[in-house]
């Protein structure tokens, strides 16, 4: 695809013109149809010498078929919402869908030692080297929401030139530059995500104490109130950062998105709650011609509900993805 092609634009549901309703009506919208009939089959894939993380893959039966790696946000995983939907219409499109849990996630704290982070792309690259070198997927493209969008930027930005089988990579509201992004997240207006956030990332950590004894002193989880607290006292440590404002500055995908020589599809909203729009008015972003940015004023976080049309239902983001794949 060209960066330049136009996709169709969004319009946001009448109804849902705001921007917390649009994120959260997202979450709780009923779609029972989604990966009925989808074959599912769940893989192990390793990233490194001591850490495996899960996919839930849906095979198309012509083993010669493109692929699509999705990865999901912060506290999400393979059965998010957004992942079943672009998950059930990426596949009906003909393509191969690898839903990745990140380290830890649906149950799989056992096995790694470690937490996850926003910085640990070369993950998904070994998941992208595995299905192009062990299963001959030859055209693959990767699709990440929200901290899961960073991740597949930031690999993309790393690898360059030299990443055999990628073809292109979409984000939804990635979180380029995470310490704005946490800042935004931390404000009173956001407190029904920020607690969420803060609940289950404190709830995971005494998880994972249980499966290895004595590696995280739980003792100042008394201390934890907010998510930027949790990362200076659990993920920054653990992934090897000095404390929470050095893991956010080395790990935004900002830093390399000038790096990035495949066809890259960024959408995002102005009105975002907790993805700053300013992190995209940049010129790392402008310079790239590999890079589409498209920018609704209205959507929320990862939401983009519109009116169901003739040609395509209400989720407008899960569509464009899979229409900028089908151009590639």
């Amino acid at each position: 695809m060209r960066p330049n092609q136009s996709l169709l634009p969004f319009t946001p549901h009448p109804w849902l013109t705001n921007p917390h309703v649009q994120t959260l009506g997202a979450k709780y919208q009923r779609r029972p149809h989604l990966l009925v009939n989808v074959p599912t089959e769940e893989r192990l894939f390793r990233v490194d010498t001591e850490s495996q993380i899960k996919g839930v893959c849906s095979w198309q039966a012509d083993r010669q078929a493109p692929g699509l790696v999705l990865v999901h946000g912060l506290e999400g995983c393979h059965d998010s919402h957004y992942m079943r939907g672009i998950a059930h219409k990426a596949w009906h499109a003909g393509l191969h869908v690898i839903r990745l849990n990140q380290r830890n996630c649906a149950g799989t704290e056992h096995l790694t030692p470690t937490l996850y982070n926003a910085g640990l792309s070369r993950d998904i690259r070994a998941v992208v080297d595995e299905l192009v070198n062990k299963d001959g997927v030859e055209a693959l493209w990767v699709a990440g929401y929200s901290m899961g969008g960073n991740l597949a930027l930031k690999m993309a930005g790393e690898a360059g030139d030299a990443c055999p089988g990628l073809r292109g990579v979409a984000a939804v509201c990635p979180n380029l530059h995470p310490a704005a992004c946490v800042a935004a997240l931390e404000q009173r207006r956001n407190w029904i995500y920020h607690q969420y956030f803060v609940r289950k990332l404190k709830a995971r950590v005494k998880r994972k104490a249980k499966h290895f004894p004595g590696q995280w002193d739980l003792s100042l989880l008394n201390n934890v109130r907010t998510v930027s607290q949790f990362d200076d006292a659990y993920t920054a440590p653990d992934g090897g950062y000095r404390n929470a404002g050095d893991y956010y500055e080395r790990t935004g995908a900002r830093h390399v998105l000038e790096s990035i020589r495949v066809p890259t599809l960024l959408l995002t909203a102005q009105d975002d709650p907790f993805v700053p729009f300013a992190s995209f008015d940049v010129p790392r972003i402008r310079r790239n011609p590999c890079l589409q940015l498209i920018t609704p004023a209205k959507g929320g976080h990862c939401g983009f509900l519109q009116q169901a049309k003739a040609s395509e239902d209400g989720s407008w983001a899960e569509n464009r993805i899979v229409e900028f794949i089908q151009r590639g």
